[in-house]
């Protein structure tokens, strides 16, 4: 069948002419956006693209053109408006790094109200400390607060590292009994 009467067929909604069209000029297009892009997939979806907005827009179609050249006109500009979306998206995306720089700063730092509350909070976990044994306020004193290893309590204390883990799971229970009394 000549490629005419097949427009003029697609031009009536006619889905084997679609499919027939779709056929015979895919290499092309596909041919011509490799070439420019230089990248498969680009190429293939371009050539999906161009397809697309041509079988929508046969109507306005005229046969005094070759289609062929029709179709790469189409896919020229497909190509070149997604050149565009391209380049502005890495502008506004540059310019909008450049500005955030200045304002995602976060100051992880406390406040002064912060401060007061861990102040207070410390004062209070330091009052119910010394309510313990004095053994208990040693070892909780190098564990958490000097912040030695198991090890390094063991040698300080002269005790074996089994016995300063129990105390220290002890000393841990009677001041959680101890805050939970308040």
């Amino acid at each position: 069948m000549e490629i005419k009467k097949i427009i003029e067929k697609a031009k009536e909604n006619d889905q084997s002419a679609f499919n027939a069209l779709l056929d015979f000029f895919w290499n092309d297009v596909y041919g011509f956006q490799l070439k420019r892009t230089e990248n498969e997939n680009d190429a293939e979806d371009i050539t999906i693209q161009t397809f697309s907005k041509a079988f929508d827009k046969i109507d306005t179609y005229n046969d005094s053109y070759e289609f062929k050249t029709w179709l790469i006109t189409i896919s020229k500009n497909i190509h070149i408006d997604l050149i565009r979306k391209r380049k502005s998206y890495i502008q506004d995306s540059s310019r909008r790094h450049v500005n955030d720089e200045f304002y995602d700063i976060i100051d992880e730092s406390p406040s002064p109200e912060d401060k007061i509350i861990t102040e207070q909070n410390l004062a209070k976990l330091l009052r119910d400390i010394k309510k313990l044994k004095p053994h208990y306020q040693e070892i909780i004193n190098l564990r958490y607060f000097q912040e030695l290893s198991y090890k390094e309590i063991s040698e300080e204390l002269n005790e074996p590292i089994n016995n300063v883990k129990v105390k220290l799971l002890r000393a841990r229970k009677l001041l959680a009994e101890v805050i939970s009394k308040k």
